[in-house]
């Protein structure tokens, strides 16, 4: 089993990783070796990289997509939980 401590990287360290993986011609595990970091993380890191460039997959979120997403999704849940609540009010007063 894997440890409950997630190790965390700066966001410059996961630029400047990405980058090594472009500039150098080496694999994202190799580079990941290198570093002393999982290639899973290190494969995540550089797809999201590569879907904020444009170069994603088809249907693929970029990271300002994604957080748009979040803060929509939070929006319609406040907006949902006024409208039950107004709805609650207003059955109490006229009921």
């Amino acid at each position: 089993m894997g440890s409950k401590y997630t190790k965390r990287y700066t966001e410059e360290f996961k630029r400047d990783a990405i980058a090594l993986v472009d500039s150098s011609g080496k694999t994202v595990t190799a580079v990941a070796r290198e570093l002393g970091i999982s290639s899973e993380s290190r494969r995540g890191w550089y797809r999201k990289a590569k879907a904020d460039r444009g170069e994603g997959t088809p249907g693929e979120l970029s990271s300002a997509e994604r957080e748009e997403l979040k803060r929509l999704r939070r929006e319609n849940r406040e907006q949902q939980q006024t409208i039950e609540i107004l709805k609650k009010a207003t059955a109490e007063s006229t009921g």
